[in-house]
C-alpha cells in the first residue's frame, strides 16, 4: 500500500495560534486539497496525523473537531479526494502522552490501522515535531513551507530537522514531487 502521512494545520488548512476550533475557522491551504486528490488519484491513501491540544485544553469539544474534519473531507471529496483517517491527539502538552508529535505514538497506531510497515512511508509536515514523529518509525520526512515554517522561506534549514529532510513550497509541490518521483522508477512493462 502506498501511503502518505499529513500534518493537518498548516500543512492542508491555514494554521491559527488560537488554534481551529471550529469548521468556519477551518480554512484549506490554496492548492492543498487539489495534491491530495492528485495523490489518490495516483494510487496514494492518505492519511492525517495532527495534533489537537485544543481539546485538553477544553476549547473545542469532539463534536466541534468531528465536525471541522467533516468539512475537511466533504471539501476533500468535492475535488476528487480523499482522506483514509484521522489520526489525533487529543491531549495538551502537560499530559505526558505518546501520541503527542514529537512523539511517535499516532504513526505507530496508523502503521497497525492500515498494516503497514512505515519506513516507505512519506511524512509531511510544517514543523520539526512533525517529521520527528515520522522519523521515529522510519518514515521519510518532507518539509512544507506553509504554516509556521514559512518563516524558514529562504533560509537554511535548522540541525533540528531530521537528517534527509526534503523541502518544498508547500503540499501541491510535495505532491508533484512525489507523483514524478514514483512514475520514473516505476517497473516498465516488458515490450
Amino acid at each position: 500500500m502506498k501511503l502518505v502521512i499529513l500534518d493537518r494545520d498548516g500543512t492542508i488548512n491555514v494554521d491559527s495560534d488560537e488554534f481551529i476550533k471550529t469548521p468556519e475557522e477551518w480554512q484549506p491551504l490554496p492548492g492543498a486539497l487539489e495534491a491530495i486528490a492528485r495523490l489518490n488519484h495516483a494510487g496514494w491513501h492518505v492519511a492525517v496525523a495532527s495534533n489537537q491540544s485544543g481539546l485538553g485544553r477544553g476549547l473545542f469539544d469532539v463534536v466541534s473537531l468531528n465536525a471541522i474534519h467533516a468539512k475537511m473531507h466533504k471539501a476533500a471529496a468535492a475535488l476528487g479526494g480523499r482522506i483514509d483517517a484521522v489520526f489525533y491527539c487529543p491531549h495538551s502538552p502537560d499530559e505526558g502522552c505518546q501520541c503527542r508529535k514529537p512523539l511517535p505514538g499516532l504513526f505507530e497506531q496508523i502503521g497497525e490501522r492500515f498494516g503497514v510497515d512505515l519506513k516507505s512511508t512519506h511524512v509531511v509536515g510544517d514543523t520539526v515535531r512533525d517529521l520527528q514523529a515520522g522519523t521515529a518509525v522510519g518514515c521519510k520526512p518532507h518539509l512544507v513551507l506553509t504554516g509556521k515554517a514559512e518563516a524558514l522561506r529562504g533560509q537554511s534549514l535548522p540541525t533540528t530537522f531530521p537528517p534527509g529532510t526534503v523541502v518544498h513550497d508547500d503540499l501541491a509541490a510535495f505532491a508533484d514531487w512525489l507523483i514524478t518521483r514514483a512514475a520514473a522508477v516505476a517497473p516498465r512493462p516488458a515490450p
